[in-house]
């Protein structure tokens, strides 16, 4: 399934640069701030059940994308790798919950006036890593998803070769309880059901064109680059 939606991706935006007036293609990369994930215990000795939602934190990320615009529409495949934290807090220290991921998102776009685009779409994701701190089952690792897909939904604006690009990235999977089991000695907590591991963030990007159709135009065949 997931060479299926990769083949698809390429096909797609392939067929679209053959008829698309404009393209350009950049490096990105940002600040992003998680939100979710909720851990419940299970009660035992002087634990009381207590649920805890998770603190939001900041995290990075940084990518690829190229653009093709067809008028005031355009189509944007990205790639993006994403290090997403929140944080328990826990009794006697907190627990880092960490994630790190590699996202494709392919997005549609319109142009609403002047630099400032809106967008939406899919993205394929693919955890490579999640963990939370002090669970001692599978060497601290967790299931931070259960389904590939996510949805991007954002706005950006462009200044030159810059653009700045705000986004609300939601996952599509459903909650899922999984058990952990925390070094109670240090945190505080031992068993408890991690309720939903999920998280959802908003990124704020800024992305560098290495190349634009639209701004070498005035420019001699094969000096289209900024470098």
């Amino acid at each position: 399934m997931n060479k299926c939606l990769l083949s698809l991706l390429f096909l797609f935006s392939s067929l679209a640069s053959v008829h698309a007036q404009e393209y350009s293609f950049g490096l990105k990369g940002g600040i992003n701030r998680a939100m979710g994930g909720e851990l419940t215990g299970i009660p035992n000795g002087g634990f009381n059940g207590d649920t805890f939602q998770a603190n939001s934190k900041i995290g990075f990320h940084g990518g690829v994308f190229f653009e093709l615009r067809f008028g005031k529409f355009l189509v944007r495949p990205e790639a993006m790798y994403n290090t997403i934290e929140t944080e328990f807090d826990f009794p006697t220290r907190p627990s880092v919950y960490a994630v790190d991921k590699l996202s494709i998102p392919l997005l549609v776009g319109y142009n609403i006036f002047g630099p400032v685009d809106i967008y939406a779409g899919p993205a394929y994701t693919n955890i490579i890593n999640s963990t939370l701190e002090g669970n001692e089952l599978n060497n601290s690792e967790v299931v931070a998803q259960n389904t590939p897909l996510s949805a991007h939904l954002g706005v950006k604006a462009g200044f030159g070769r810059f653009e700045l690009d705000l986004r609300y990235d939601r996952t599509l999977s459903s909650e899922e309880e999984q058990d952990v089991d925390i070094i109670n000695s240090q945190y505080g907590v031992n068993r408890a059901n991690f309720s939903d591991s999920r998280l959802n963030q908003i990124l704020l990007s800024l992305s560098f064109k290495l190349f634009d159709s639209k701004a070498s135009g005035g420019r001699r065949s094969g000096r289209g680059c900024y470098f």
